[in-house]
């Protein structure tokens, strides 16, 4: 009768202390620039060395620029961060991929693809999206710095069960409907605290028929529900997407490991402190008009009316109209738009550049939009090259960075300017994230392509 997460994390448990707090031995530690240096220093005032140097992997990537990387990045503190986060995995015989080698990239596209993620691991992170990893079968989480630094110097953390979610997603999606489309369809229908306090499994034969890719989209933004992380069991789908990668297991351990992965799921009889269950054809593309994730409704809708809004919300709601320039029961289409992102650790893979390079094939982006598609990996440009992607985009007028978080959360020189609109495939809307007083507009990518290419919010089937 256990979840897929029971198993997990039951197995990774080590001890339970008085208030029921648990002791959970951590497989892989993930580190950036960020969030790690205070985490170090912490250690070598105590004179601590890092515990498992061998199972945290580095790579820079919130800061780093997506133009001009052979430079040093322009911002003092940036350059600081960049420059302390080699200068610690050197000291600490810590794996780092650094900027402008072919594996840096965003630490949650980097992890699946070089096979460094597995099923089965518990994985960590200073880094609230860390829950991506869970689409390969993972207990993935975001933890503070404090945290990195309790995992560095004993490869545990100190964490608190939380409660099982599972939520189902049955039938076959609509036409131009992608994996952003039905997270962001999720969150408008249960809020932004709907998985408070819980550790989600996606399940359903809609999430069983996506690609890898697309998982990881949605596991990556379970945590704007509120969940502590996201989780998809294994499949042969996970089985192939990790055959052959640079750290997946080989020949027979290949195969010793495939056995204990197909064991990786929730039982028949498993109960789940809450459960829900979307039908797939009620999911069209989505965007979002508000200043939180959840504030989404479908491109060819309008935002809601005060009357709809639930009294205790109001203020809020009112609140983040009034930032974003909208009013109640404006219809979302025909808005105008002046920036597309495409990337991140959300939509920043090869499946999201495909799609979007596949949508504005054969025609031009519009003149008032500036657009930064931004590959979240080299690996992810390095195939965007070798595709033709990236030729097929400079035809239509929009231009390939380098790798990088970008404008996602705007800690390089990639922001947003203040009252400008921007379609964003990224993960967050709330004010200022992409810039001070950015306004943002979550989508997946052909949205994007639809409004890069209209100039305006668009249904992406009239493209």
């Amino acid at each position: 009768m256990n979840t897929l997460f029971d198993k997990i994390w039951d197995a990774h448990t080590v001890d339970t202390i008085a208030g029921g707090s648990c002791v959970l031995y951590i497989d892989r530690q993930y580190i950036h620039e960020v969030t790690s240096p205070q985490a170090f220093e912490g250690l070598r005032q105590r004179g601590i060395p890092v515990f498992r140097p061998a199972q945290v992997t580095a790579t820079p990537d919130h800061n780093i620029p997506t133009v001009n990387q052979h430079l040093p990045a322009s911002d003092p503190n940036s350059r600081m961060q960049l420059e302390t986060l080699e200068k610690n995995c050197e000291e600490h015989g810590i794996n780092i991929y650094k900027v402008g080698t072919p594996k840096n990239g965003i630490v949650h596209v980097v992890g699946p693809e070089t096979g460094t993620t597995q099923p089965g691991m518990t994985i960590v992170c200073g880094d609230s999206h860390t829950s991506t990893h869970g689409a390969m079968g993972c207990i993935a989480f975001g933890i503070g710095t404090s945290e990195v630094e309790m995992v560095l110097a004993s490869q545990c953390v100190l964490q608190t069960k939380p409660k099982s979610m599972r939520i189902n997603i049955e039938g076959e999606l609509n036409p131009n409907v992608c994996s952003k489309d039905i997270i962001l369809y999720i969150i408008s229908k249960l809020g932004t605290d709907g998985g408070t306090g819980h550790f989600i499994e996606f399940a359903g034969s809609t999430i069983r028929s996506l690609s890898m890719e697309a998982r990881m989209t949605i596991c990556n933004m379970s945590i704007e529900m509120g969940a502590r992380g996201g989780m998809i069991a294994p499949d042969q789908t996970t089985f192939d997407y990790l055959k052959g990668r640079e750290n997946a297991p080989k020949g027979e351990a290949w195969e010793r490991a495939v056995a204990e992965w197909s064991k990786l799921k929730s039982d028949e009889d498993a109960i789940f402190d809450k459960e829900v269950t979307f039908d797939a054809k009620d999911i069209l593309p989505m965007i979002t008009y508000g200043t939180n994730p959840g504030m989404g409704v479908a491109v060819t809708g309008s935002i809601p009316e005060l009357e709809e809004i639930p009294a205790v919300s109001e203020t809020s709601f009112i609140k983040s109209l009034d930032y974003m320039g909208f009013a109640p029961g404006d219809k979302m289409e025909g808005k105008k738009v002046d920036y597309v992102f495409v990337g991140s650790c959300t939509n920043g893979r090869i499946e999201d550049l495909r799609a979007f390079a596949n949508a504005v094939k054969g025609k031009r982006k519009a003149d008032n939009i500036t657009a930064w598609i931004v590959p979240g990996s080299r690996q992810v440009e390095k195939q965007a090259i070798e595709e033709g992607i990236k030729a097929t985009l400079e035809e239509a007028g929009f231009e390939l960075r380098q790798p990088g978080c970008s404008a996602c959360l705007a800690m390089n020189d990639d922001k947003i300017p203040a009252g400008k609109y921007c379609v964003a495939t990224s993960n967050r809307n709330f004010e200022g994230r992409q810039g001070p007083g950015a306004r943002t507009l979550l989508a997946g990518p052909l949205v994007a392509a639809a409004a890069a290419v209209n100039g305006v919010i668009t249904d992406p089937s009239k493209l």
